[in-house]
């Protein structure tokens, strides 16, 4: 069930990507203003975990969750009926909005069910769910298109019909996690107190700052590349789909890393080495794309920056929930939101320079870097 709730996002973000040509020819729009429907849902995803959050750390997780969930039903409604663009912009923005309930709610669930070695596997497991989400929702998207009977619409709703399965398994099967003696108080004020208290924390603002920049910038990769490698490197798209899917595989092997050896290594060590590692090889990946290196190279260095991707996401996330306890719900916010934000910001800065891949190692190499500075600047010395 909270695997269900963690892909919400990822679904809501990658399923529609293959119909961007179609809903540009129907809705009789620009490729620019397509996209912009994508950044909207972005920044819905990011805001929303900032509200929601708080709410459940005063409501209690389930019926902020329910209503959430419905109401994105209700969004994907909205988006499969939309007769022009802005409409679609508008409604996409709902449905980020909504959908963050799902992410945010799904990590602060764990945190009130486990804690310690459990809490790291449970959310290792998670991270490998929402790493073959991505990998997934493009490819479900293209088979629903490939029906005659079917268009962009069919996608949304889908969706929508996902979320009302969502909104029955949580009436039916889940339990309130966050009992009344261990809620916060629901202002403004307190909300605004809570996040203060966690920005205080050095060794949180420090996990939120990695994962922030780290995963964030990813987003650099995930717009830059299919225009690096089809554009200047002559791919097809068919290979392009199975490059790009390989570092699910990537993400995958480095949430695996923190879930099978963090009883072993310490996940502050692991995340130690996660930055090091991100660095050497965006500086190397910089080089490349400078020097226009080969295909291989360039494909070789992501696998393996991706591969510490995953091993920061799970790590971060572990660590930072750890001892928010009753506050997990706003904690989850901050650590979801981040990355969100960021991403929205980078992500068009990959193709800022046409026919070039530096601005994409450029973005990868900076955000590791600050990545690593961060690391040793508030979480290496903190306890």
């Amino acid at each position: 069930m909270l695997s269900l709730l963690g892909i919400l996002g990822p679904l809501n973000i990658d399923m529609y990507l293959p119909s961007f040509p179609e809903i540009t020819y129907d809705l009789h729009t620009s490729a620019t203003l397509v996209q912009t429907s994508l950044t909207a849902c972005l920044i819905g995803l990011a805001i929303g975990q900032l509200i929601i959050g708080p709410i459940s750390d005063a409501q209690g997780r389930r019926k902020p969750l329910f209503i959430a969930t419905l109401l994105f039903a209700l969004a994907s409604l909205l988006c499969a009926f939309a007769p022009n663009i802005i409409v679609l912009i508008g409604a996409r923005f709902l449905q980020g909005l909504t959908a963050s309930a799902g992410v945010v709610l799904s990590r602060a669930i764990v945190r009130d069910v486990f804690s310690g070695k459990e809490l790291t596997k449970f959310f290792s497991l998670l991270m490998v769910i929402n790493a073959v989400a991505p990998m997934i929702a493009p490819m479900a998207g293209g088979a629903i298109l490939a029906f005659e009977f079917t268009t962009w619409k069919t996608i949304f709703l889908f969706l929508s019909f996902i979320g009302i399965v969502i909104v029955i398994i949580v009436a039916i099967h889940l339990k309130e996690t966050l009992p009344p003696e261990n809620r916060i108080p629901s202002s403004i004020g307190a909300t605004v107190m809570t996040m203060g208290d966690l920005l205080k924390e050095r060794s949180f603002i420090g996990y939120a700052l990695i994962v922030g920049f780290v995963h964030g910038g990813s987003f650099a990769y995930v717009s830059g590349t299919p225009f690096i490698y089809q554009d200047i490197y002559g791919v097809s798209p068919q290979l392009f789909s199975v490059l790009f899917g390989i570092n699910g595989l990537a993400i995958i092997t480095g949430s695996f890393v923190i879930g099978r050896f963090g009883e072993i290594i310490s996940e502050k060590t692991l995340l130690q080495i996660a930055v090091s590692i991100a660095l050497t090889v965006t500086s190397v990946l910089l080089i490349m794309t400078i020097i226009r290196g080969p295909l291989a190279a360039i494909v070789s260095l992501i696998f393996i920056y991706m591969i510490t991707m995953g091993m920061v996401v799970t790590s971060t996330f572990t660590l930072g929930m750890e001892k928010q306890g009753h506050r997990a719900g706003s904690a989850s916010a901050i650590l979801g939101m981040l990355p969100l934000l960021l991403g929205s910001i980078f992500s068009p800065l990959a193709s800022i320079s046409e026919g070039s891949a530096i601005p994409m190692g450029a973005i990868l190499f900076s955000t590791s870097l600050i990545g690593f500075i961060t690391f040793f600047l508030l979480v290496k010395k903190s306890t």
